[in-house]
């Protein structure tokens, strides 16, 4: 039973009483992460009768996902692996990235965009972020490649849809076709976003790959999960085989016709590793999770929508605290909600300002720190002259809650915390 104010005044003997703006965030514990998966009990169902049906690997809820994907953003084909960090992998792999090539990306995302490069042994560079929708700059990108091209033997491109925000794949296509570079889409953050024409994000009409994540935190959450989409036959099959050790019992042509065949019968035993691949499979038990998830995508999507729509118009009139990524051509997935915060005016640090949101009970995270400031990437010699556009949006980024489950007043408690900052 809840009490009012009154009631539990007068229960606690307390002669007077003031109830604080943020009185029932502080009496139910409830903090405000900027990000967190919403789950239901026909998700948790989901997941029980797949434990129950005898199969919780390599079986029919991974290819009736897939089918559902591909389906869903207008991709001949889907193949699931077991997160969006080896789904990068893989396409660098099936698309034979190698020691002698370059891989050129944003510097605003998560390390794994650029990792992927470094697992099969090229050479991961960034080009500088648009100032205004925070993705890969095509002007910066056809910088890069006139510079450092003709040095590799092949190209790779991998522009990041940050936030849920598509990147203009209509130049950066262009471009790439320009210098023979591949594009692989890293849509980790665009589950159900669209382009500028209305397509959705991972149709791959201007790539040859694009890669989705199911982490917790994304659109529709499958625990681990990643999503590789393509139009190419060849790259399917590929991808199949390299999920699973370079093992694929489907219907791939077997080398080894002297062992496979009994006479003209084929042994039902047999099996064959036709190339060096690695254990990227994604299980049943995660997959059934996924497809009840999907099933509320679209709710899921509206909710976030109108949510950053109400972060637009409370923070239209702020002086030091700005959206960071405008609306535009295309519909976000809103994954993220970034703001710049002019730390300066406000007299406050970020860590300060993170500290003060925390003790509101308003989470906070900064999304990225750029990547060629890690450690790893830093020791290469990148400068950060060369990327003014991202160091300036790095020095006053912040993400705020953005989730379905973030109700009307909460939100509105994270929008009066900042306000005392306007």
């Amino acid at each position: 039973m809840v009490l009012t104010g009154i009631r539990l005044a007068a229960t606690l003997k307390v002669k007077c009483f003031v109830i604080p703006s943020n009185f029932w965030l502080i009496c139910m514990n409830d903090y405000l992460p900027y990000g967190r998966h919403h789950l239901s009990d026909d998700d948790i169902q989901a997941v029980v009768d797949t434990l129950r049906s005898g199969t919780l690997t390599q079986g029919p809820k991974i290819l009736e996902f897939e089918q559902h994907v591909a389906a869903y953003v207008g991709a001949r084909y889907a193949v699931a692996v077991s997160s969006g960090t080896t789904a990068l992998h893989l396409c660098c792999v099936v698309a034979d990235i190698g020691s002698s090539d370059l891989v050129v990306t944003s510097p605003i995302t998560f390390v794994a965009s650029a990792n992927c490069a470094a697992y099969v042994g090229a050479k991961a560079t960034f080009a500088d972020i648009d100032p205004g929708t925070l993705n890969l700059s095509p002007d910066a990108l056809r910088d890069v490649l006139s510079a450092q091209r003709q040095a590799y033997r092949h190209a790779a491109v991998i522009p990041v849809h940050f936030a849920g925000k598509a990147c203009d794949m209509d130049r950066i296509d262009a471009i790439a076709k320009a210098f023979d570079a591949i594009v692989i889409e890293d849509a980790c953050h665009a589950f159900g976003s669209t382009y500028a024409n209305g397509k959705r994000v991972g149709c791959c009409d201007k790539s040859l790959m694009t890669v989705f994540s199911f982490h917790p935190v994304k659109a529709i959450a499958a625990g681990e999960g990643g999503m590789i989409t393509t139009n190419d036959e060849k790259i399917y099959r590929r991808l199949l085989r390299l999920r699973s050790h370079g093992i694929h019992k489907g219907d791939d042509p077997l080398l080894r016709k002297d062992l496979a065949f009994d006479g003209d019968q084929p042994n039902p035993w047999y099996y064959e590793m036709q190339e060096l691949g690695y254990n990227f499979r994604i299980t049943d038990i995660q997959c059934a999770l996924a497809l009840s998830q999907f099933r509320k995508l679209d709710r899921f999507l509206e909710r976030r929508a109108e949510l950053a729509q109400k972060y637009r118009l409370a923070l239209a009139g702020h002086h030091h605290i700005r959206v960071a990524q405008p609306n535009g051509p295309g519909e976000s997935a809103n994954h993220l909600f970034p703001i710049r915060v002019d730390f300066d005016a406000i007299g406050m640090t970020r860590r300060a300002l993170m500290q003060h949101l925390k003790e509101n009970h308003v989470g906070s995270q900064v999304h990225y720190l750029p990547v060629y400031l890690h450690p790893y990437y830093a020791a290469q010699g990148f400068s950060k002259a060369d990327y003014p556009h991202a160091e300036g949006y790095y020095a006053q980024a912040l993400s705020i809650p953005l989730y379905f489950d973030l109700t009307d007043a909460q939100q509105e408690h994270v929008i009066k915390t900042l306000g005392q900052f306007a």
